[in-house]
Order: structure tokens, then C-alpha cells, then sequence
């Protein structure tokens, strides 16, 4: 079959990807068995090498990708060989950057035929993110103000234009003028590209001196100190991800003093862990495609056996929008 992946023997930086052949053997009962079309990039994957996140080494990595049935266990009614699917990494036993991945059948999406394989590779983990972000967890009201950090990233460019599509006001920052001003584009009502030390007077500046509801803030501890001061009273804090860093330790003092706010440190999985929250996540990602309330960019592009290069600029922020890999 020539099934081959990437995996960590030791983590560290982009070097310890390496390539290694495997064969990923038959199905078992309610398994199936997918080949790959189109991988995304995220940056937790960068977490899981670098070890922020631990793992069971050795490792593959990958969260999420498009492909194509090609063998099912027993017991799998849901999908059969030849169909188009993708899914998160919940269940990827070995990790996305591989030609071929194990699965289990019940966590697959069925990939509209409306859809591009690269484009669901570029967003189901994001889209599904985002649909997350907003919606059960910050539960973002019309009228209310939000803060979008990295928002020309691959998140933060599918939350400026889902949010405004909720009917909040959306403010966006982003780490330079040219980023700010796809911000814009996309559909942020203000988009700034100041310091970290000046964002909370600009935000607060753009609502009145009130300051916003929510930020999103996937940046982590660079971001950290101005994210909780942009917050209006009993506003929320969502930190999801740590470009910079993992956020520092803090003390629930501090919350009380700038107003009791709210902060949530949320995953994923915790809001997909049944194939109905899964499917409903879904669903509301390719409603979003198909009505154009988010665009899916794909702004780099490079085969898997290019994972390093690829890591490399993603940690770099040379990136923009999505990146996609190919087998």
C-alpha cells in the first residue's frame, strides 16, 4: 500500500519530525480505514512537538484531515469505501500526517460534495473551533462587543467574519497593519495592530470606556495582562491557545479587581465528546461555508514531506490564513 507518516521520537523543534513507512493493517470492528487527500496545520501541533502538550512518544501528530473510505470493520453502518470524509483528532489513533489513518467510523463526517478536499482540510479543526468559541461556550448575544486576537490567523480569520454574522461588534487585533487590514476585509468593524501595552485603551477607547464582553485570545502570555483589561465588568475571558506561551499563573484576586470577570480555558473535545454535539458542530461549519459567512484562505500550501518548512513559518508567523499539507 506505501502507507507512510510523520512522528516525534523526542520532542523539541520542527527537526524531530521524521518520515517513517508503516502498514496500517485491516480495520477492526467499527473502525475504518481512510487514505488521506489533504492534511491541515495547526498550531497545536506545534504545542505536541515542541512538548508544551505532552504526549506518549513515539507520536504522530495531526488533527485533522479530508480523505477517502477505503476499508471499513465490522459493524460500521455510517460510512462505507469511496466516500468523502474528514473529522477531528479525537479519534485519529496515529495522527493526521500520514497517507493513511485508522479511525473510529462513528467520529466521521460526511464532506458535502459542494466542498474541496483542501477546504476541509483547512477547516474543519478551525471551523469547529470557532463554531465552539462562540456559540456554547462564550454563547456571544447580538449587540455585544467582542476583542479577536490574532485575527488574520487561522482561527482568528474564521472568528471575525462568524462573529460579525452574529450580529456583535467586532474588534480585531492583529500583529501588523497588512494582518489588521485583512481583519478588516473580513469583516471587522475596527481592526488595530498597536502594542499589547496599548490595546486595552484602544479598546476600551472603541466602546465608550466600557471595554468589550468577550475576548478570544489565542496568543496566551504576551497577550495576557491587555486581553483582561479590555474586558468590561463581568465580561469574559476566553484563552484558547498559546502562540506566545502558556498564560501565567494568576491570582482569582484579580479577576475581582477588574470587575469579576469570567475566564474559561476551553478544548474542543469537550464540546464534541458525543456524535451529536459532533454533528451539530458540523453541521453549523458547512452552513457557514455554503453561505459564505466565512471564506476558507488558504495561504500556503506544502507537501507532507515538507512538514518541517512548514512548522517552521507557522511558528515564525509567516503564515496567513490556513495551510494545507499533501500526501
Amino acid at each position: 500500500m506505501g502507507a507512510w507518516r510523520i512522528v516525534i521520537r523526542a520532542t523539541g523543534g520542527p527537526e524531530v519530525l521524521e518520515r517513517e513507512d508503516f502498514d496500517p493493517g485491516a480495520p477492526g470492528p467499527g473502525q475504518a480505514l481512510v487514505r488521506t487527500t489533504a492534511i491541515g496545520l495547526n498550531f497545536i501541533d506545534t504545542y505536541y512537538r515542541s512538548g508544551l502538550y505532552q504526549t506518549r512518544l513515539p507520536a504522530g501528530l495531526g488533527n485533522e484531515f479530508a480523505g477517502v473510505v477505503e476499508a471499513v470493520g465490522s459493524g460500521v453502518t455510517g460510512v462505507k469505501p469511496g466516500q468523502r470524509v474528514t473529522t477531528t483528532a479525537a479519534t485519529i489513533a496515529n495522527g493526521a500526517y500520514a497517507t493513511h489513518v485508522m479511525i473510529d467510523a462513528s467520529r466521521l463526517l460526511h464532506v458535502p460534495d459542494n466542498v474541496s478536499d483542501e477546504v476541509v482540510a483547512a477547516s474543519t479543526l478551525k471551523g469547529l473551533t470557532t463554531w465552539m468559541l462562540l456559540e456554547p461556550c462564550a454563547k456571544v448575544k447580538p449587540g455585544q462587543s467582542v476583542l479577536i486576537l490574532a485575527a488574520a490567523g487561522g482561527v482568528g480569520s474564521f472568528l471575525v467574519p462568524w462573529a460579525k454574522s452574529l450580529g456583535v461588534t467586532v474588534i480585531a487585533h492583529a500583529g501588523s497593519e497588512a494582518k489588521a487590514e485583512r481583519a478588516k476585509r473580513a469583516g471587522a468593524d475596527h481592526a488595530l495592530s498597536c502594542p499589547f501595552d496599548d490595546l486595552a485603551q484602544q479598546a476600551r477607547d472603541l466602546t465608550g470606556g466600557r471595554g468589550v464582553d468577550v475576548v478570544f485570545d489565542g496568543i496566551g502570555a504576551a497577550s495576557w495582562t491587555a486581553s483582561l483589561d479590555s474586558l468590561a465588568k463581568r465580561g469574559l475571558m476566553v484563552t484558547y491557545g498559546n502562540a506566545s506561551g502558556p498564560v501565567p499563573p494568576f491570582a482569582p484576586l484579580e479577576l475581582s479587581r477588574r470587575g469579576s470577570l469570567f475566564v474559561t480555558r476551553p478544548t474542543l473535545f469537550n464540546y464534541i465528546e458525543t456524535p451529536e454535539e459532533l454533528a451539530e458542530g458540523a453541521r453549523r461549519l458547512f452552513q457557514a461555508i455554503a453561505d459564505e459567512t466565512i471564506t476558507v484562505e488558504i495561504g500556503q500550501r506544502y507537501k507532507l514531506a515538507d512538514v518541517a518548512e512548514a512548522h517552521r513559518a507557522l511558528e515564525a508567523r509567516l503564515t496567513v490564513g490556513s495551510t494545507v499539507l499533501f500526501p
